[in-house]
């Protein structure tokens, strides 16, 4: 083992302790903390402290001052910028639900922090991330599930590259979270424990459609749309049956804050954004057996060549359903489930998995 490794620090257990192991194993670690957020004033308040926030860089830091590695803050504002929150807040625009996590991952925290680590001489990155990384037989890079099955985060690491996997360690996927807790425990580390962050980082009160009226009130969308107002509830036959918020406030499944005297529980069933109107229905409109998906990458394959049976997951905590997949002639792939799955949210990614291993995935249409 060896050479150099630039670990992305959080400020969290898990990249702290994935820079501990690093170190033990000989690697020579460099900690990094990537400034992500606009300004220091700008940051959003966090509770117990997100990966993007003053008190990350502080936690970082007294981190690697325990494990006496080096430790730099590297700004890569310009690039979450328009990789994240212009994408955050574009499909939602669009009436769709986006999932920031995965596009900062594959952008930021793997294509410009191992942009950057190449530069000055790093060999890998590494990450606190809940999975493992192995290469299989077709010489192929993939992505493998933790050991840890609660934690697992293998879903949104689906689009990640060949060139940026064989630059990557995840030491962190060979353990459970509570072996993570002793290990840094055992070394003192200042953050051993320090609460999970639950809530998407910029957004730490949940409130997107808040985050979204603000964010084009301070920085106009560059396709020049601008914030839906009010519309109409509407049916699955297209009668009216009452007034939104503006299509920001609302993914597809969604029941609460619909506001609508229904004498019922309905369900966001889709969202029209060239009529800024939100359908809604019955629980049972939701289900659905056939998924189609575009921007699809391919990880333990280079190409899907012939339909296969896969294990398919439609949103991050989904358990997953087996389905049949099949590429389309324009390069789309159909999913096809053996039972029906619920909510499918356009925006949301569907992630391929044969037995332990990413498969691949794709955006939901």
């Amino acid at each position: 083992m060896g050479g150099k490794v630039v670990v992305g620090m959080s400020g969290g257990v898990d990249s702290s302790v994935a820079a501990l192991l690093l170190k033990k194993e000989g690697y020579d670690v460099i900690g990094v903390t990537m400034q992500i957020w606009q300004d220091g004033e700008e940051t959003p308040g966090e509770e117990n402290g997100g990966c993007c926030g003053l008190s990350a860089v502080e936690d970082a830091r007294r981190v690697a001052q325990a494990l006496e590695i080096p430790y730099y803050v590297m700004n890569f504002k310009r690039e979450f910028k328009e990789k994240v929150i212009d994408y955050f807040v574009g499909e939602y625009l669009e009436g769709r639900t986006p999932n920031p996590c995965i596009a900062c991952n594959r952008y930021v925290k793997w294509e410009a922090l191992l942009s950057r680590s190449r530069q000055i001489g790093a060999d890998y990155i590494a990450t606190g991330h809940y999975a493992r990384i192995d290469r299989l037989a077709n010489g192929r890079f993939a992505i493998r599930n933790s050991v840890s099955g609660k934690k697992d985060q293998t879903y949104a690491l689906y689009n990640l590259t060949q060139q940026q996997l064989a630059h990557t360690l995840l030491p962190v996927g060979m353990y459970s979270k509570e072996e993570i807790r002793r290990m840094a425990q055992e070394a003192a580390l200042p953050v051993a424990d320090k609460p999970d962050s639950q809530e998407i980082c910029f957004v730490p009160d949940n409130d997107y459609a808040g985050f979204i009226r603000q964010e084009l009130s301070a920085h106009p969308d560059p396709a020049g749309r601008k914030l839906p107002g009010e519309g109409n509830f509407v049916n699955s036959g297209g009668e009216v049956i009452g007034r939104h918020k503006g299509i920001t406030h609302y993914t597809v499944g969604q029941r609460r804050g619909l506001e609508l005297p229904m004498g019922k529980r309905v369900f966001v069933t889709k969202i029209c954004p060239e009529r800024n109107e939100v359908v809604v229905g019955d629980n049972e409109e939701l289900f659905t057996k056939e998924v189609l998906c575009d921007r699809v990458s391919y990880m333990a394959v280079e190409d899907l060549d012939a339909p296969r049976r896969v294990l398919a997951k439609i949103r991050y905590n989904h358990p997953g359903e087996w389905c049949e997949i099949e590429k389309l002639p324009d390069g789309r792939v159909l999913c096809r489930f053996e039972q029906p799955v619920r909510a499918a949210a356009p925006g949301q990614a569907v992630v391929f998995y044969e037995g332990e291993y990413v498969l691949g995935g794709g955006t939901i249409l």
